[in-house]
């Protein structure tokens, strides 16, 4: 058991804890219910309640959501189009988000998956400074996709 004032009171009874907590006018709450014997803890539980809301609170603010942006590219795509999906990745990618780059294969394109490939390789040439490729293109059907993440500043 753990008293008011967070020091070892030492292992004792139920009854014993629930009259230390009533002598103290605070609250008996349960802290590690698997260990043996059970770790007590005499507080006020309202305040353990708002200190723990309030810990898991800025744990929550401190957690960095990374969402994954989609650039559709194609086989026949021209050189200014190309260079505009460059520029919207490099954007996405210095937010700290994914890039998925995918090129959409269309009817007869399906046999000439060897261009699909070089414009995805194009396309990580294109970014290598702000994105590096988390694995090879991969094919889903009529589409062929490379996810990029952002590449971490070095310090200096």
């Amino acid at each position: 058991m753990i008293g008011k004032d967070n020091e070892q009171v030492g292992i004792m009874k139920i009854e014993d804890a629930r009259a230390y907590a009533y002598n103290n006018d605070v609250d008996l709450v349960l802290i590690v219910p698997g260990a043996n014997p059970p770790v007590c803890r005499a507080v006020d539980y309202g305040k353990f309640c708002f200190e723990r809301d309030k810990r898991e609170k800025e744990a929550k603010k401190k957690q960095v959501i990374v969402k994954v942006k989609e650039v559709q590219l194609s086989c026949r795509i021209e050189q200014h189009d190309f260079d505009t999906r460059v520029n919207q990745a490099k954007k996405f990618l210095a937010e700290g988000n994914k890039v998925r780059a995918v090129v959409r294969f269309r009817g007869r394109e399906m046999s000439h998956q060897d261009l699909g490939l070089q414009v995805i390789s194009k396309f990580e040439e294109a970014c290598a400074d702000a994105g590096r490729a988390d694995k090879k293109p991969t094919m889903e059907g009529r589409f062929m996709s490379i996810i990029l993440s952002p590449v971490k500043p070095e310090k200096k």
